[in-house]
């Protein structure tokens, strides 16, 4: 048996190919939509892509269970379980409870697994040619390494009410259920690992097993010993800030992400065909690092620097539900410009139209920044905190505002108009996207803390503990 583990540490997501070289046959499990990925690495394992399938209808990232089962001509599987709101509206052979998909001597079994969604499979997966037992188990948002899925996603990003409650119980069940009742020895991949919001304490490495989970999950005693109530409570408790951009996905994703197909070319400009049209009838995104950005901007561009939170940053800055403009990427050539455009896509930022290598004509000078000493001067300043609510309460600048960058393009009417801005994160990135975001909607007085609030702290300003 073939078991390819292919992870992006962008998304902090997970996918995996698994197949039988005695068939010839392989699955995708939970695929992006650079769907290129799995072609490659069937064709270098000589295996035919047969099968496509994911755990759920996902909030974080554009699936790519679709594109890749039209790339590849694979049959396309996918959950039928959840009640009318949790029914996909595109094409695909049903799974529930029970189903089983087989790729010559592998045989891979659904589980269905509600809680952190109501349609969430889990699979469990036997390698027949060594034994008839299960030995891996893929959860997606189930059960990670270190913590299980969230149920308040709905709540927090797609809109739903007081849905977390319901599903924090089916959580229990299927962790009662469907997971302790397995083998120790059985291996747990999940869909996530540490640096995702599907969680708050997801491990830093691939794996786990049911036994080690049984030992020290912090859930564990609790579903043991049937505590329902203070499962709840503990899973419920401090979870971070949902990026709002996860509605849009989990929309998309149920009723089908749009295929890409093979992409042309983008087109590259000069800087001169972009005078006057940044932030009129386009849409710049600025790549550079930070401190190149804050030296010499583009007025009206969005700061989303190259790197490994590229797509991230971008699914914070831009959407593209609200501002349909073509996009145009900093880029110095058609190879890092597809990059680009390829992650874009993985949060269905698909309508990137070229580059330009050069921003020579459109920058207009330095952007403000504030000391922590001079920002007790500055008038009816009010202090933007654009981290997470978690790391606020840790410590926070007395009477900033918090709101989390993630959500900041979505709640941007929520930032008093009448008064200058003071944007601050931990060590300044995320800061520096979210004033982006504000001087693009035509804020004028927007500031950037110098050193944020990690400079705040080092200048010996005073900051307010959580517990006051």
């Amino acid at each position: 048996m073939l078991f390819q583990f292919i992870y992006d540490e962008d998304l902090a997501q997970a996918s995996y190919l698994i197949g039988c070289q005695a068939a010839g046959e392989a699955i995708a499990v939970d695929p992006r939509r650079d769907v290129d990925t799995y072609l490659r690495l069937a064709e270098h394992h000589g295996l035919r892509l047969s099968a496509v399938t994911e755990t759920h209808i996902h909030a974080d990232y554009q699936s790519g269970s679709r594109e890749l089962a039209e790339r590849s001509g694979a049959t396309l599987y996918l959950s039928d379980e959840g009640d009318a709101d949790w029914k996909y509206g595109f094409p695909g052979e049903k799974l529930v409870h029970g189903s089983e998909i087989q790729l010559g001597k592998i045989r891979i079994q659904a589980v269905h697994t509600p809680g952190h969604t109501p349609e969430h499979l889990s699979f469990l997966v036997t390698d027949g040619a060594a034994t008839d037992r299960p030995g891996f188990f893929l959860t997606g948002d189930f059960v990670f390494v270190g913590d299980v899925g969230r149920p308040d996603l709905l709540d927090e990003a797609a809109g739903f009410v007081d849905t977390r409650f319901g599903g924090a119980r089916q959580l229990f069940a299927s962790l009662r259920d469907h997971f302790l009742t397995l083998p120790d020895y059985v291996q747990v991949w999940p869909a996530h690992g540490a640096g995702s919001a599907c969680g708050k304490a997801l491990g830093a490495v691939p794996l786990t097993t049911v036994g080690y989970e049984r030992q020290v999950g912090w859930w564990s005693r609790m579903v043991r010993e049937g505590d329902l109530e203070g499962f709840t409570s503990a899973l419920l408790e401090g979870q971070p800030d949902a990026p709002l951009y996860f509605g849009r996905m989990k929309r998309t994703n149920k009723l089908g992400p749009a295929l890409l197909g093979q992409r042309p070319p983008l087109r590259a400009f000069n800087p001169a065909e972009l005078r006057g049209r940044v932030n009129a009838d386009l849409t710049l995104l600025d790549t550079r690092p930070v401190a190149e950005h804050r030296a010499d901007h583009v007025p009206g561009a969005l700061f989303v620097p190259e790197g490994k939170k590229f797509a991230t940053n971008a699914s914070f800055a831009v959407d593209p539900d609200a501002d349909a403009r073509p996009i145009v990427v900093l880029a110095q050539d058609q190879s890092q410009a597809s990059w680009m455009r390829d992650r874009l896509a993985w949060t269905g930022i698909d309508n990137v139209v070229g580059y330009v290598p050069s921003l020579e004509g459109l920058t207009a000078g330095p952007l403000p920044l504030v000391t922590p000493g001079e920002l007790a001067r500055i008038p009816d300043a009010l202090v933007l905190d654009v981290r997470t609510a978690n790391e606020h309460r840790a410590g926070r600048i007395p009477g900033a505002m918090q709101l989390d960058v993630g959500r900041l393009a979505f709640r941007a009417d929520q930032v008093p108009a009448d008064r200058p801005v003071v944007v601050h994160c931990q060590n300044g990135n995320r800061a520096a996207v979210a004033a982006s975001i504000l001087r693009a909607r035509g804020r004028t007085d927007v500031r950037e803390l110098e050193g944020s609030y990690q400079g705040w702290v080092e200048a010996g300003c005073p900051s307010v503990p959580a517990e006051l």
